[in-house]
Order: C-alpha cells, then structure tokens, then sequence
C-alpha cells in the first residue's frame, strides 16, 4: 500500500504523504470494542507497515509537499 501511495499520489500535491494515514490505521483499532484482540493486531501492524514505507517523510513531518517518484524502489524504505 505504502508503495502504490508513493507512486500513484506521490507527486499530486493536495493528498497527505501515507505516512499519515499509516498513523490514523495504527490508532483506529483503540476505538473498537468488540472487536478480537488478533484483529486489533492485525490492523495495527498493517499501520505499521504504512507508516514505516514513507518513514523519512514521517520523520521530517512532511504533509503535503510533493514526492520525487522518478526513483522508484520497491523494498526500499522511503
């Protein structure tokens, strides 16, 4: 997901960098109470693994700036 957000929407300017909705995946399953403690699991390390994809972007606290998508790498870590 983290990959396809990078190169598909990286370089239009008004959507977040992924790395925020990585955050928001990771607090959603704190709201859910009837929900099983695997799935909780689940759902906060798939948010992990959004997160971790652009976590350069996450670390500079970028928001909207545009991504250079020229460079694409697969398993690397943004």
């Amino acid at each position: 997901m983290g990959r396809i957000g990078h190169i598909v929407g990286g370089d239009i300017s008004w959507i977040p960098h992924h790395w925020i909705f990585g955050l928001i995946i990771i607090i959603v399953p704190f709201f859910f109470k009837k929900v099983s403690k695997k799935t909780k699991i689940s759902i906060l390390l798939f948010g992990l693994g959004v997160l971790f994809s652009d976590f350069r972007d996450f670390l500079r606290l970028e928001t909207f700036q545009p991504e250079d998508v020229s460079i694409v790498k697969f398993w690397g870590v943004d």
